[in-house]
């Protein structure tokens, strides 16, 4: 890979990610504090995004595989993007935002799996070369919400500038798509089934009873991982934590450092214990919340905050690769992809539509919520997911463990630590 190559696919990366994070971790306060969203509103925004995740392998398995190459349907979904973000700026109702926002998910998610395809088609060796060009991806998203807490849009009830600051950054992504190196269409002339777009061949996975188990679980933990991807950023700018998406950011770093440490938890739990302290964390994450405050327990918001790389690689980077050793290569890409729309989809779907009602009847004020007994629900949630997971799965097909540097070892499905 050339290096004029290596810094455009990382400029895409940083942009991709820098774009989202502009405006996903405050929308929920916007929402609240400037358009008077309730609790159910904002619920179904976030659950745009599951919408987008179910909508996203139509558009990639229909159009991008077949039809166009990758780096163009990139370019013209981010510049349509810019301008639905830039549009959704002049709306002052909720009852305008929702279609707007819904049709920028529909828009933005399928551009998670392109900037990967258009990253891979470069790479001889993805394992190697990828994580290096990833890593930008989390950067984008850390600068952007240091910068929204250093510019302090949160305090300043400004967060509209959120969304024209993303505007300006898909507008770069989407000019900047047309010169990235040429991505055709992996199944030109191919006929694609609605299973190969699902994924669908990948379901006799579930006919080993602990792979089973795994993925009701991955789909159960995705309702209370919506609890704190829609209403944290709400609940620690009205319990007044300064710079609230800033402090957030904590959570990407850390998911950089657990993700580097990775390789060694391996070798020493094991999946089912890896799966197991993801899990756990996620219980944890949420008692922090329900008791943490600005005040003495400043330490336990913060706590919550960290622990997000745990609660995030542990059990789903985990799960990504004890469901691609277990698919082996005929079948890891669907075994990925239905496992993706299983967990960002319908779990997320499921979960943003629960929090929301929650969160209402929680409200004790038009400006505090009873937050204890809020976080106390998804953590209960987490609790008894992991109780069912830890009683029922067995790891009868242990990722095989050898000394070295990848974790995953290229075309073998096997996974080496």
């Amino acid at each position: 890979m050339t290096v004029t190559t290596r810094v455009k696919l990382s400029t895409m990366m940083f942009l991709e990610f820098f774009i989202w994070g502009a405006w996903f971790v405050t929308m929920g306060t916007y929402l609240g504090k400037t358009l008077g969203a309730t609790g159910v509103q904002n619920g179904s925004a976030y659950a745009t995004q599951s919408w987008g995740a179910i909508i996203a392998p139509f558009i990639i398995g229909l159009i991008a595989d077949r039809f166009f190459s990758a780096q163009k349907v990139l370019g013209i979904l981010h510049l349509t993007g810019a301008a639905l973000l830039y549009y959704i700026t002049t709306i002052p109702n909720f009852e305008g935002f929702f279609p707007i926002i819904f049709a920028y998910m529909i828009v933005y998610m399928p551009t998670l799996a392109l900037v990967n395809s258009v990253s891979f088609k470069q790479m001889s060796n993805p394992s190697k070369e990828f994580p290096p060009i990833r890593v930008f991806g989390t950067l984008g998203w850390i600068i952007a919400g240091l910068t929204i807490g250093w510019l302090g849009w949160e305090q300043s009830n400004s967060l509209v500038l959120t969304f024209k600051m993303a505007a300006i950054a898909s507008l770069v992504l989407g000019l900047l798509s047309f010169t990235l190196p040429a991505t055709p269409p992996a199944k030109k002339g191919q006929k694609t089934s609605l299973g190969d777009i699902l994924g669908l061949d990948s379901l006799g996975l579930l006919k080993n009873k602990s792979y089973l188990v795994f993925f009701l679980a991955s789909v159960a933990i995705c309702i209370p991982l919506a609890f704190y991807y829609n209403f944290t950023n709400p609940f620690l700018n009205e319990v007044g934590m300064k710079a609230a998406a800033g402090v957030q950011s904590l959570g990407q770093v850390s998911e950089f450092l657990f993700m580097a440490l990775m390789p060694l938890f391996f070798v020493r739990l094991g999946v089912k214990k890896m799966l197991a302290v993801g899990m756990i964390a996620w219980v944890l994450r949420y008692i922090f919340f329900a008791y943490g405050d600005t005040g003495a327990n400043y330490w336990m918001l913060i706590a919550g905050i960290v622990m997000h790389g745990i609660c995030y690689d542990f059990f789903f980077v985990t799960g990504q690769i004890y469901t691609d050793n277990l698919a082996g290569e005929k079948f890891k890409s669907a075994a990925q992809g239905f496992i993706t729309l299983a967990t960002y989809g319908v779990g997320m779907l499921i979960g943003s539509y629960i929090s929301g009602p929650i969160v209402d009847h929680w409200k004790i004020s038009d400006t505090a919520h009873n937050w204890t007994t809020i976080w106390l629900i998804p953590a209960g949630i987490a609790g008894l997911v992991f109780l069912v997971f830890i009683l029922f799965f067995k790891d009868t097909n242990q990722i095989q463990t050898k000394p070295g540097l990848d974790i995953e070892e290229p075309g073998t499905g096997r996974v080496e630590v």
